[in-house]
């Protein structure tokens, strides 16, 4: 157990020099990034390799993002202790604990049941208790618990939904992947303004699609 425990602190301390390099500076972030013990989210064969810069397969043909991306999604975010956020793609969970260490609340939406009980488990032992699931439709948001002072959407689509564009408060922020399945995305932030929305570039990225409605059987 000593020697697991030194080899996880090897690869947090990895990780956290690897954020300095984007420009993930901000105290709060790295450490609720360092709170969260990313191989807890990570299936069993890729216990070696969860901390290495690259997305891992989960359950349900889903992925987890490698761990300087979800740095850079938390950091443009800004989450501040008073904020409620909106999650669309809960996966396995991993981006969620992150942004309930910095959030009021955390409301987290996947179309995949296995997922979210998954998650639920996950956020139980972390003792986490400000995070509400849904398994329902993300493309559609969460219009009882709307608005939103920030959403992060973990999926990739060719432009952000109507419906979420419209869930996020004046100068409330959206962090997402925009682009085409399949190809390379671009990873933008959104600030909602009285006239529309203001657009930062942020990265180049690939993430798996955001696919409407509620999945079966899964």
């Amino acid at each position: 157990m000593a020697d697991e425990d030194d080899r996880r602190r090897v690869r947090i301390a990895d990780l956290l020099l690897r954020l300095r390099q984007v420009g993930v500076t901000d105290r709060r972030v790295v450490s609720a990034i360092e709170a969260v013990p990313r191989d807890l989210f990570v299936r069993a064969e890729h216990q070696d390799t969860a901390y290495a810069e690259r997305a891992l397969p989960i359950d349900c043909g889903q992925t987890i993002s490698a761990p300087v991306v979800v740095g850079m999604m938390t950091a443009a975010l800004d989450v501040s202790d008073r904020d409620k956020v909106l999650e669309i793609g809960t996966g396995s969970g991993y981006q969620t604990a992150i942004l309930a260490k910095l959030a009021r609340r955390v409301y987290t939406i996947d179309r995949f049941r296995t997922l979210v009980k998954t998650a639920e488990a996950r956020f139980e032992t972390l003792r986490l208790t400000n995070i509400t699931t849904m398994v329902a439709d993300g493309a559609e948001g969460w219009p009882a618990q709307a608005p939103f002072d920030r959403i992060i959407i973990t999926a990739a689509d060719e432009a952000i939904p109507e419906a979420l564009s419209e869930q996020v408060r004046v100068g409330g922020v959206i962090v997402a992947p925009v682009g085409p399945v399949g190809g390379v995305q671009r990873l933008v932030r959104l600030e909602r303004t009285e006239e529309g929305m203001d657009e930062t570039f942020l990265a180049d990225v690939r993430f798996v699609p955001l696919i409407r409605g509620v999945a079966e059987h899964l």
